[in-house]
């Protein structure tokens, strides 16, 4: 067991002074010459050009490649409705990650509404500035809404990292467990402790590989059909079984685990968490950057479930040969990761090059 990450308060807020992002330029504005090029009256040429194809946006500026990282602050990390100043230090991380693991610009754009009509037309009147938009932080069930609208009104790759981000890396995690322990991921028996955006996501990802023994349990116990008392997103859910004992335990809640980690591993053959103190992290950036890196490179208008497996298939592979009880994943730090989880997102597209 790794010795926990101790971090003082004084260097945690001396890294966030001023933000934690910046605009760097791809070449310098240090000559006339190049003022001119860059701005008038060169610019004017490339506006032309693209007021008469607005195609060529897409070469000509940075919008084909930014990401929007998008919140409304009503369901960040593990504190809840904090507000979108709140929630904007956690975005600017977003976005820094993007760039570090996926090669990619993003930029935060916090909202000041909780509203989900006035979420999407904002992203839809925005929709020439990015190329892509992670929805991040919104709280369910209204993620649900806000994530299916937003896919049928915008031509671009969306995806929810809460849930789907999530529901990659437990498949990649769960895919290194079962070969690890020589067991078949389709006759498991798996409980599904909250039935929020990340619950529900893993749910559906782990019953389209053929998962189908799953109990989802919420704070008001188990998701059945006589329940009165479910949203829409809820009440599809199946009752099937209960968790074995002596198995898999993935305590994701962050940055407490639902159970503590020493405690899980008195009865689980396996233990991961979200926690980078512990071993077998469980981190979204294994997924999010070359997910979106992979759609991007490729022009894909939408993120399928066909590449979220393959993005789990490709997280696995990098560790696939070197499994061991506490190395499940590969580490977020990975640098393998990012470009394997790239290229078989792109291949398994509707439009791979």
């Amino acid at each position: 067991m790794p010795p926990q990450l101790v971090i003082g308060n004084d260097e945690i807020f001396d890294a966030h002074v001023g933000g934690k992002l910046s605009v760097e330029l791809k070449a310098p504005l240090d000559t006339q010459r190049a003022l001119s090029i860059a701005y008038t009256p060169g610019v004017a040429q490339v506006s032309r050009a693209i007021a008469a194809d607005r195609t060529l946006a897409a070469r000509y500026t940075w919008a084909n490649r930014l990401v929007a990282v998008v919140s409304d602050g009503s369901a960040v990390l593990g504190l809840g409705d904090i507000g979108p100043e709140a929630s904007l230090p956690v975005m600017e991380g977003k976005c820094a990650l993007f760039k570090a693991y996926g090669g990619l610009n993003a930029i935060p754009i916090v909202l000041d509404t909780k509203d989900p009509d006035e979420i999407v037309e904002t992203l839809v009147r925005l929709r020439p500035t990015f190329g892509a938009v992670n929805l991040e932080d919104i709280s369910a069930p209204r993620c649900f809404e806000i994530e299916r609208r937003v896919i049928e009104a915008l031509d671009c790759p969306v995806m929810h990292d809460d849930q789907h981000g999530t529901a990659i890396v437990v498949l990649a995690a769960l895919m290194g467990g079962t070969k690890l322990l020589g067991r078949d991921m389709s006759s498991l028996r798996v409980a599904v402790s909250g039935a929020g955006a990340a619950g529900v996501a893993c749910t559906n990802l782990l019953l389209a590989m053929g998962v189908s023994d799953i109990t989802v349990v919420d704070s008001r116990g188990i998701l059945h059909s006589g329940r009165d008392d479910m949203n829409g997103v809820k009440v599809p859910e199946e009752l099937i079984a209960t968790m074995a004992p002596d198995g898999i335990v993935f305590a994701l809640s962050n940055p407490d685990p639902e159970i503590h980690p020493d405690i899980a591993a008195k009865y689980a053959a396996i233990v991961a968490t979200g926690r980078s103190d512990f071993p077998n992290q469980i981190n979204n950036v294994l997924a999010f950057p070359g997910v979106f890196r992979g759609a991007l490179d490729v022009g894909a208008r939408r993120i399928t479930e066909k590449m979220m497996v393959a993005a789990a298939e490709a997280i696995f592979a990098v560790v696939s040969d070197d499994l061991a009880v506490d190395r499940i994943v590969p580490s977020p730090l990975d640098s393998r990761v990012g470009e394997a989880v790239s290229a078989a997102v792109a291949i398994a597209s509707d439009n791979p090059v």
